[in-house]
């Protein structure tokens, strides 16, 4: 009679949670580009991350896009949809090297957003420094609260 393990159901579930992390992991070189995120993704699978703040007058984005060339880098903005396109080119390494691991991807890659009203394209500034992408984009002067004074009648 053969002894047979048994594993509980959360025993179950993990071993199928290591198995999606290693085939994700051993995938991901391949995986097309075509669905608006890069190859590398972060965890959460959208590429690259942002922060979106509002100071009032403006909103301020702010993406993380380390080993990128920021002249290689497409900016658009259509009435309040942001749209940032590049490509991060795969490290070089010295002939003869082998990967133990390789985490970070490559790829080009195409994220959209949507700003929560419209912008004066204009004006957008953008700059890079240190892997951070800042982006300035002042709202649109029909978009801007305006106080509206009350007269007594």
């Amino acid at each position: 009679m053969a002894i047979v393990r048994w594993l509980g159901e959360n025993d179950l579930f993990s071993q199928f949670d290591r198995m999606q992390r290693e085939m994700d992991r051993l995938l991901s070189p391949y995986r097309s580009s075509s669905s608006g995120s890069s190859v590398g993704r972060s965890n959460s699978g959208i590429y690259p991350p942002i922060n979106l703040y509002d100071n009032g007058e403006s909103f301020v984005v702010r993406a993380e896009i380390p080993g990128l060339d920021p002249d290689k880098l497409d900016l658009s903005v259509t009435g309040n949809t942001l749209t940032l396109r590049g490509e991060r080119k795969p490290l070089e390494v010295e002939k003869g090297w082998n990967y133990h691991r390789q985490e970070r991807d490559y790829g080009e890659f195409r994220r959209a957003l949507t700003l929560p009203e419209m912008v004066d394209s204009t004006k957008v500034q953008a700059s890079f420094k240190n892997g951070i992408l800042e982006i300035q984009l002042p709202r649109a002067e029909q978009a801007k609260q305006r106080k509206i004074q009350v007269t007594s009648a």
